[in-house]
């Protein structure tokens, strides 16, 4: 029997927010898939793109994932070859992590994929930013409270 008291599904903005990860993710699915990416992989992806050479920690930080999450992530992106992992040269209790060759050259489908999703939500540009804007404030004050 229902509660009154208890807000239903429909009222939770967790569940709107849950949902709609779930939709975007699924939405990355099939293009990532021939490329033989998860979507995590990806994210990992383009920070190595963007930045170069990161030490996991700093890919951590940039993914908001904890080390033990990460580590067999890059691990199995290292056996797929798309990845390289060392210890660092100045101080070796830092793994550093950059794109081999082949994780390289996927970085050519980055622009397809993100033009592509922009297609898929439907959004017009500044539907988009202010979008992005909320959820990064939202994510914000969250994690600063956490």
């Amino acid at each position: 029997m229902a509660d009154p008291d208890t807000p239903p599904l429909a009222d939770q903005l967790c569940f709107d927010l849950y949902a709609a990860s779930r939709a975007v993710t699924g939405a990355y699915r099939p293009v990532l898939q021939e490329l033989g990416l998860t979507y995590p992989q990806y994210l990992v992806m383009l920070v190595l793109w963007e930045r170069g050479t990161c030490t996991v920690r700093e890919l951590a930080d940039a993914l908001m994932l904890d080390h033990g999450t990460l580590t067999p992530l890059l691990r199995r992106m290292e056996g797929n070859g798309l990845v390289a992992r060392r210890r660092a040269v100045g101080d070796e209790r830092f793994v550093e992590v950059s794109a081999t060759a082949a994780g390289d050259a996927m970085r050519v489908h980055a622009t397809r994929i993100h033009c592509g999703m922009k297609d898929v939500l439907g959004l017009g540009e500044a539907e988009f930013v202010a979008l992005q804007e909320t959820l990064r404030l939202l994510t914000s004050r969250v994690t600063t409270q956490a």
